[in-house]
Protein backbone atom coordinates (compact mmCIF):
# COMPACT_ATOMS: atom_id res chain seq x y z
CA UNK A 1 0.00 0.00 0.00
CA UNK A 2 1.28 3.73 -0.95
CA UNK A 3 1.94 5.58 1.95
CA UNK A 4 0.64 8.56 0.75
CA UNK A 5 -3.30 6.46 0.55
CA UNK A 6 -4.78 5.55 4.19
CA UNK A 7 -7.35 3.23 4.40
CA UNK A 8 -10.57 4.88 4.99
CA UNK A 9 -11.62 5.42 8.40
CA UNK A 10 -14.67 3.27 9.76
CA UNK A 11 -17.28 5.20 11.76
CA UNK A 12 -17.66 4.33 15.56
CA UNK A 13 -20.88 3.03 16.61
CA UNK A 14 -23.98 5.22 17.66
CA UNK A 15 -24.38 4.99 21.50
CA UNK A 16 -26.25 2.61 23.18
CA UNK A 17 -29.99 4.08 23.81
CA UNK A 18 -30.38 5.11 27.17
CA UNK A 19 -32.64 2.75 29.14
CA UNK A 20 -35.50 4.41 31.30
CA UNK A 21 -36.09 4.62 34.59
CA UNK A 22 -38.53 5.70 36.44
CA UNK A 23 -38.69 8.13 39.74
CA UNK A 24 -39.88 7.21 43.13
CA UNK A 25 -42.28 10.44 42.69
CA UNK A 26 -43.21 9.34 39.21
CA UNK A 27 -44.36 5.55 40.70
CA UNK A 28 -45.88 6.95 43.95
CA UNK A 29 -47.70 9.35 41.72
CA UNK A 30 -49.77 6.30 40.35
CA UNK A 31 -50.05 4.13 43.46
CA UNK A 32 -54.25 2.61 43.75
CA UNK A 33 -53.48 0.44 46.80
CA UNK A 34 -54.38 -2.32 44.66
CA UNK A 35 -52.52 -5.15 43.12
CA UNK A 36 -51.47 -6.27 39.11
CA UNK A 37 -54.63 -7.97 37.39
CA UNK A 38 -57.33 -6.73 40.39
CA UNK A 39 -60.78 -7.94 39.59
CA UNK A 40 -59.14 -10.79 37.39
CA UNK A 41 -62.13 -13.06 36.87
CA UNK A 42 -61.88 -17.19 36.48
CA UNK A 43 -59.42 -18.06 33.11
CA UNK A 44 -57.82 -14.81 32.89
CA UNK A 45 -53.76 -14.82 33.12
CA UNK A 46 -51.99 -14.58 36.10
CA UNK A 47 -49.90 -11.51 37.40
CA UNK A 48 -46.64 -13.51 36.20
CA UNK A 49 -48.87 -14.03 32.80
CA UNK A 50 -50.13 -10.77 32.38
CA UNK A 51 -46.78 -9.00 32.47
CA UNK A 52 -45.01 -11.42 30.46
CA UNK A 53 -47.85 -11.07 27.53
CA UNK A 54 -47.66 -6.86 28.42
CA UNK A 55 -43.80 -6.90 27.76
CA UNK A 56 -44.00 -9.40 24.98
CA UNK A 57 -46.41 -7.24 23.37
CA UNK A 58 -44.67 -3.65 23.97
CA UNK A 59 -41.33 -5.12 22.95
CA UNK A 60 -42.69 -5.91 19.52
CA UNK A 61 -44.61 -2.66 19.42
CA UNK A 62 -41.60 -1.00 19.66
CA UNK A 63 -39.56 -2.77 17.61
CA UNK A 64 -41.79 -2.19 14.98
CA UNK A 65 -42.07 1.50 15.59
CA UNK A 66 -38.20 1.54 15.33
CA UNK A 67 -38.72 -0.17 11.67
CA UNK A 68 -41.58 2.50 10.96
CA UNK A 69 -39.43 5.25 11.27
CA UNK A 70 -36.35 3.61 9.60
CA UNK A 71 -38.24 3.28 6.56
CA UNK A 72 -39.43 6.70 6.57
CA UNK A 73 -36.17 8.13 6.83
CA UNK A 74 -34.80 5.74 4.40
CA UNK A 75 -37.18 7.61 1.69
CA UNK A 76 -37.11 11.35 3.41
CA UNK A 77 -33.29 11.42 3.63
CA UNK A 78 -32.84 10.90 0.02
CA UNK A 79 -35.67 13.36 -0.91
CA UNK A 80 -33.46 16.25 1.56
CA UNK A 81 -37.27 16.41 3.14
CA UNK A 82 -37.17 18.82 6.28
CA UNK A 83 -39.38 16.20 7.89
CA UNK A 84 -36.74 13.75 8.33
CA UNK A 85 -35.15 15.65 11.43
CA UNK A 86 -38.45 15.31 12.96
CA UNK A 87 -38.50 11.46 12.40
CA UNK A 88 -35.30 11.36 13.44
CA UNK A 89 -36.33 12.88 16.91
CA UNK A 90 -39.46 10.45 17.04
CA UNK A 91 -37.00 7.07 15.92
CA UNK A 92 -34.59 8.31 18.94
CA UNK A 93 -37.75 8.28 21.43
CA UNK A 94 -38.90 4.45 20.28
CA UNK A 95 -35.21 3.12 20.49
CA UNK A 96 -34.74 4.22 24.37
CA UNK A 97 -38.62 2.48 24.17
CA UNK A 98 -37.02 -0.63 22.57
CA UNK A 99 -33.48 -0.52 25.03
CA UNK A 100 -35.79 -0.36 28.22
CA UNK A 101 -38.08 -3.00 26.74
CA UNK A 102 -35.39 -5.28 25.84
CA UNK A 103 -33.96 -4.80 29.12
CA UNK A 104 -37.24 -5.47 30.94
CA UNK A 105 -37.65 -8.72 28.88
CA UNK A 106 -34.46 -9.89 30.56
CA UNK A 107 -35.21 -9.18 34.06
CA UNK A 108 -38.35 -10.13 34.04
CA UNK A 109 -37.61 -13.37 31.41
CA UNK A 110 -40.15 -12.93 29.41
CA UNK A 111 -40.92 -14.24 26.11
CA UNK A 112 -40.74 -12.49 23.19
CA UNK A 113 -42.77 -13.07 20.11
CA UNK A 114 -42.17 -15.44 17.11
CA UNK A 115 -43.27 -12.44 14.95
CA UNK A 116 -40.42 -10.31 15.09
CA UNK A 117 -39.19 -11.22 11.51
CA UNK A 118 -42.36 -10.44 10.34
CA UNK A 119 -42.42 -7.18 12.04
CA UNK A 120 -38.98 -6.33 10.54
CA UNK A 121 -40.30 -6.32 6.95
CA UNK A 122 -43.41 -4.91 7.53
CA UNK A 123 -42.73 -1.91 9.96
CA UNK A 124 -39.99 -0.98 7.27
CA UNK A 125 -42.17 -1.30 4.43
CA UNK A 126 -45.07 0.61 6.24
CA UNK A 127 -42.30 3.47 6.77
CA UNK A 128 -40.87 3.47 3.48
CA UNK A 129 -44.24 3.62 1.78
CA UNK A 130 -46.21 6.15 3.84
CA UNK A 131 -43.01 8.18 3.16
CA UNK A 132 -42.86 7.86 -0.63
CA UNK A 133 -46.55 9.01 -1.16
CA UNK A 134 -45.37 12.11 0.93
CA UNK A 135 -44.41 13.88 4.17
CA UNK A 136 -48.07 14.79 5.29
CA UNK A 137 -49.05 10.59 4.87
CA UNK A 138 -45.73 9.84 6.18
CA UNK A 139 -47.24 11.65 9.41
CA UNK A 140 -50.91 10.57 8.67
CA UNK A 141 -48.82 6.74 9.42
CA UNK A 142 -47.56 7.85 12.55
CA UNK A 143 -50.85 9.57 13.84
CA UNK A 144 -52.55 6.72 13.33
CA UNK A 145 -50.37 4.41 14.63
CA UNK A 146 -49.52 6.52 18.27
CA UNK A 147 -53.19 6.80 18.50
CA UNK A 148 -53.73 3.50 19.23
CA UNK A 149 -50.99 2.48 21.34
CA UNK A 150 -51.50 5.57 23.78
CA UNK A 151 -54.63 3.74 23.89
CA UNK A 152 -53.18 0.51 24.45
CA UNK A 153 -50.48 1.36 26.98
CA UNK A 154 -53.14 3.09 28.54
CA UNK A 155 -54.60 0.43 29.23
CA UNK A 156 -51.69 -1.65 30.04
CA UNK A 157 -51.44 1.35 32.52
CA UNK A 158 -54.44 0.64 34.35
CA UNK A 159 -54.28 -3.20 34.80
CA UNK A 160 -51.34 -2.59 36.62
CA UNK A 161 -51.54 -2.08 40.44
CA UNK A 162 -48.79 -1.10 43.23
CA UNK A 163 -47.08 -4.25 43.12
CA UNK A 164 -45.55 -3.40 39.54
CA UNK A 165 -45.16 0.46 40.10
CA UNK A 166 -41.99 0.51 38.21
CA UNK A 167 -43.09 -0.91 35.59
CA UNK A 168 -46.62 1.35 35.42
CA UNK A 169 -44.51 3.86 35.77
CA UNK A 170 -42.72 3.60 32.91
CA UNK A 171 -45.36 2.18 30.64
CA UNK A 172 -47.14 5.70 31.43
CA UNK A 173 -44.03 7.64 30.29
CA UNK A 174 -43.92 5.82 27.61
CA UNK A 175 -47.60 6.52 26.50
CA UNK A 176 -46.99 10.13 27.44
CA UNK A 177 -44.06 10.32 24.52
CA UNK A 178 -46.05 8.22 22.25
CA UNK A 179 -48.93 10.67 22.34
CA UNK A 180 -46.96 13.67 21.74
CA UNK A 181 -45.67 12.04 18.48
CA UNK A 182 -48.92 12.07 17.48
CA UNK A 183 -49.29 15.57 18.41
CA UNK A 184 -46.02 16.37 16.03
CA UNK A 185 -47.72 14.23 13.65
CA UNK A 186 -50.89 16.54 13.31
CA UNK A 187 -48.89 19.75 13.73
CA UNK A 188 -47.01 18.78 10.00
CA UNK A 189 -50.29 18.14 8.17
CA UNK A 190 -51.13 14.70 8.69
CA UNK A 191 -54.70 15.25 8.17
CA UNK A 192 -54.08 16.73 5.09
CA UNK A 193 -52.76 13.80 3.61
CA UNK A 194 -54.85 11.71 0.53
CA UNK A 195 -57.79 10.12 1.82
CA UNK A 196 -56.67 10.31 5.33
CA UNK A 197 -59.93 8.86 6.45
CA UNK A 198 -58.95 5.66 5.21
CA UNK A 199 -55.90 5.54 5.44
CA UNK A 200 -55.52 6.22 9.28
CA UNK A 201 -58.44 3.42 9.89
CA UNK A 202 -56.74 1.32 7.93
CA UNK A 203 -53.41 1.49 9.31
CA UNK A 204 -55.05 1.38 12.94
CA UNK A 205 -56.59 -1.82 12.37
CA UNK A 206 -53.55 -3.12 10.95
CA UNK A 207 -52.06 -2.02 14.46
CA UNK A 208 -54.40 -3.72 16.44
CA UNK A 209 -54.07 -6.95 14.58
CA UNK A 210 -50.19 -6.36 15.43
CA UNK A 211 -50.96 -6.00 18.45
CA UNK A 212 -53.43 -9.03 19.19
CA UNK A 213 -51.53 -11.55 17.10
CA UNK A 214 -47.76 -10.08 19.53
CA UNK A 215 -49.71 -10.68 22.59
CA UNK A 216 -50.41 -14.21 21.77
CA UNK A 217 -47.62 -15.86 19.48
Amino acid sequence: MSPSRRPPRRRAPAPAPEVFRPTAEAQQALATGRPTGFGRKPGDLDRAGLIDRFLRVDQAGEYGAVRIYQGQRAVLAKRGSPAGAVVAEMQASEERHLATLNALMVERRARPTVLAPLWHVAGFALGAGTALLGEKTAMACTTAVEEVIDDHYRAQVARLGDDDLPLKATLEHFRIEEAHHRAIGLAHGAEQAPAYPLLSDAIKTGTRLAIWLSERV
